[in-house]
């Protein structure tokens, strides 16, 4: 018995085998290539297209083709000469048929013996007409007739009545739920807010990827330890913040940050940004904030962080027209951020570049009980930063990273990547496998200046005012008093509008400045066109930016800093009231007269023009050496830092 099994086994797998190599009966080969049955799924779609080609097919093949359209007149005439013997009356048409009743069942029957000339199939169709003397005609050549029933198509106008309405209704529903956003959603569900659910692991980002802000990072640090062991706060009576507000400029990593607290935190985490809250109907934003809370408590402990904060927590009252969706929005998130209800475990992460426009009551201790400043990394946070990009960068070993960390003092942590990207580019583009200490440099003037254009074409006249202004900055600069160091001077077009540029690289960090640094400062500008005017007797528009640079040092030295001899310690420069586009509402109203108005502008005056004086006087004592740096850039385009050193250092 089990050699018999195991034989009818071994048939059946055969059979098996033989059904699979059987083209068309393998269920998983497409029939015919175009259907797939193991993808196959039904729609009714399919069911409708079906009908209709039924519909059509019948139409088209199976009617009666031996059916001949005639006009009325000439149809009672084939009833007059015997061509029709049986007429079927419909409502919108005459039948004509060459057979009486009887004669039809004789012919299906094969005893009609009737010698009629013709098509015993022919048949005549026309137009109904309201003719009192037809059915008279008929009667009198003894013509059969019947009236024929009208048809019941109950079943075909259900469908267009119906059926095909409702499909029409439903896919414009659809449509208008996808353009409006919220496919898949109902049309009126605006008030569910777009928080987006960010699951363990899911940003990729942990507090080793994150660099140059370890002030910022230890506070958050903070953050998620509670929500790890909150306990060991609660033992001593301590509470957590229920929010913490990241203030920095753009591109400092304020978002990488709350990037990396997901990363770290194992808990929910809530991401949204300000501007999903806002919409055009009034209340749609605080029911958003509602629901975003309600999801919040709901599984905390949690994070909910909020990016660009300043979209929905604009000050109150202090713009020219009142918002009150967002004014509402705002309100709302101040009740739920300070509410009766508990909120434990549930933190408020938010971040904006635009602190100061933010409406007081967000910022008081139980809301935002941090601030905390996430600013432009300083020396040594930006090597890390470096080192962070460029570890998946083939690099030579000649790369100094501390050095290009040195040449981009104010640089923010995406600026520091984009350079890290631009060397990689760079070498690629100059066919190299490894990225060199040149592709990093060049990287940081492209950032800087600008794209290089070599293929500019600027007529000799031009390069040679270039050369000589370029000269000039470099020269007042290396004998200046507490200026940065010339890293390089070049006359190789870049950017929009640069037709030269000189780079100064600081050896070390500063983050104050004394009035002859500043005096400095506006020489170096200065330093160019008097280059100019010295060599070529009249000056030319290259030094458009150089002396607006100069002119609002000048100003700030007077206003701001109160450097100047009349006003000694004073600020000349606050407004008060709100601000729209950086302008004083109301016309920049100032808070002096007119007379302490004239003294800025004439002591700026007075400075740049002694200045001026002073850089012109310097140059006239360098003529040589101008003239010798000037020709050599108008030789090579570029004079690298050392180089320059050494024609300094020349007899």
């Amino acid at each position: 018995m089990e050699e018999e099994k195991k034989d009818d086994n071994i048939v059946n797998a055969k059979n098996k085998k033989k059904e699979k190599e059987k083209p068309g009966l393998n269920k998983h080969e497409p029939i015919f290539g175009i259907l797939d049955p193991k993808k196959f799924n039904f729609s009714i779609w399919y069911f409708l297209a079906t009908l209709v080609i039924l519909m059509v097919f019948n139409s088209l093949f199976f009617q009666p083709k031996s059916i001949v359209t005639i006009d009325f007149s000439e149809f009672k005439e084939k009833i007059k000469s015997g061509d029709i013997r049986r007429v079927e009356m419909g409502e919108r048409h005459f039948l004509g048929l060459p057979l009486t009743k009887e004669e039809t069942k004789q012919v299906n029957s094969g005893e009609y013996t009737g010698q009629k000339p013709g098509d015993l199939s022919q048949r005549y169709r026309t137009v109904r007409v309201d003719d009192a003397g037809f059915v008279k005609l008929l009667d009198e050549q003894g013509i059969e007739y019947y009236a024929k029933p009208p048809e019941n198509k109950t079943w075909i106008n259900l469908i267009f009545s119906w059926v095909i309405p409702i499909i029409f209704f439903v896919i414009v529903w659809r449509f208008i739920n996808k353009r409006m956003g919220m496919a898949g959603q109902r049309v009126m569900s605006f008030g569910e807010n777009r928080a987006k659910l960010v699951a363990e692991g899911d940003t990729g980002v942990t507090f080793k990827d994150v660099a140059g802000v370890d002030e910022a990072k230890a506070e958050l640090v903070e953050v998620v330890d509670f929500l790890q062991n909150p306990q060991k706060y609660h033992a001593i009576g301590g509470k957590i913040p229920k929010g913490v507000l990241l203030i920095g400029p753009p591109g400092t990593g304020k978002t990488l940050l709350a990037k990396a607290v997901a990363g770290e935190a194992k808990v929910t985490f809530f991401r949204i940004s300000g501007a999903d809250f806002v919409e055009m109907f009034v209340g749609v934003g605080a029911a958003r904030v509602r629901d975003l809370f309600k999801q919040a408590r709901e599984k905390a402990p949690c994070i909910v962080f909020i990016d660009e904060l300043d979209a929905i927590g604009k000050g109150r009252g202090v713009s020219i027209s009142s918002n009150d969706e967002r004014e509402q929005t705002l309100n709302q998130l101040l009740v739920e951020m300070d509410g009766f209800d508990s909120r434990d475990g549930v933190i408020i992460l938010a971040a904006t570049n635009r602190p100061e426009i933010l409406d007081p009551a967000l910022m008081r201790p139980g809301r935002f009980d941090r601030q905390v400043l996430v600013d432009r990394p300083d020396l040594h946070g930006r090597e890390a930063i470096l080192k962070i990009h460029a570890k998946d960068v083939k690099m030579d070993k000649s790369v100094d990273l501390k050095k290009v960390a040195r040449g981009t003092p104010g640089f923010s942590g995406a600026d520091l990547a984009n350079i890290v990207n631009e060397a990689a580019l760079l070498a690629v583009r100059a066919g190299r496998t490894l990225v060199e200490q040149n592709d990093f440099d060049n990287a940081i003037e492209r950032v800087i200046a600008g794209l290089e254009k070599k293929n500019r074409l600027i007529n000799e006249k031009e390069r040679k005012i270039v050369a000589y202004h370029e000269a000039g900055h470099a020269l007042v600069a290396a004998f200046t008093e507490g200026a940065d160091p010339v890293h390089k001077i070049s006359i190789v077009p870049r950017g929009l509008s640069a037709l030269g540029y000189t780079i100064q690289l600081p050896t070390e960090e500063r983050f104050l400045m004394t009035e002859d640094e500043l005096l400095g400062k506006i020489d170096v500008l200065l330093g160019g066109r008097a280059c100019e005017q010295l060599f070529f007797g009249k000056i030319s528009t290259g030094a458009a930016n150089d002396i607006s640079q100069a002119t609002e040092i000048a100003r700030k030295m007077i206003t701001d800093y109160g450097m100047s001899s009349k006003f000694e310690n004073i600020v000349l420069n606050s407004h008060k009231g709100p601000t729209f586009l950086s302008t004083p509402i109301g016309g920049g109203q100032r808070e002096y007269s007119e007379s302490t108005q004239q003294y800025i502008d004439e002591e700026i005056t007075r400075m740049v023009k002694k200045r001026y004086d002073k850089v012109s006087e310097f140059l006239e004592s360098k003529k040589p050496l101008a003239k010798k740096i000037a020709e050599k850039l108008l030789e090579e385009e570029i004079i690298e830092g050392k180089d320059f050193k050494a024609m300094l250092s020349e007899k």
